[in-house]
């Protein structure tokens, strides 16, 4: 089977294997977390077809035909994509949470350039941070939708 994960076509020869572990072991994308297994702390969370993702819930079968983004497909070469530079400048401490609050943030600002600190808490707040980070996180995709509107 073939899946498009970061504008690239990938072969799979686990389609029924989640997601999380086709894109880690297979396709060596590390970027994605494992965390609970369950769906509850975000850490494996990618998009498909732009849609926020529990990438351990997910089989990669389900991804067939639909554009997959991961953390690392977030920046364009170079350049950082608005919310990697947000949280570059508002950091975690220990950062393994931040691939799901990465790819929960660019969801939002696709849809929302200028959310509102309401709309930025609610979609934080899908996923979990151990370390509670919860205002870096707050200040850091504040800070990306001002990168991405000053067009950044």
């Amino acid at each position: 089977m073939q899946l498009t994960v970061n504008g690239q076509r990938r072969e799979v020869t686990h389609p029924d294997e989640m997601l999380v572990w086709v894109l880690r072991d297979e396709l060596g994308l590390t970027g994605t977390h494992y965390g609970c297994g369950i769906g509850a702390c975000g850490s494996c969370t990618v998009l498909i077809g732009g849609q926020v993702t529990r990438a351990c819930l997910t089989p990669a079968s389900a991804a067939a035909g639909r554009e997959v983004t991961t953390v690392e497909g977030l920046a364009r070469g170079e350049r950082l994509h608005p919310v990697q530079q947000g949280f570059l400048e508002n950091p975690l401490q220990c950062g393994w949470c931040l691939p799901g609050h990465l790819m929960s943030a660019a969801a939002l600002l696709e849809r929302t350039p200028d959310p509102t600190p309401a709309q930025i808490e609610e979609a934080a707040g899908i996923n979990l941070c151990r370390c509670g980070g919860y205002n870096s996180i707050r200040r850091a995709v504040a800070r990306a939708a001002e990168l991405k509107r000053e067009g950044l």
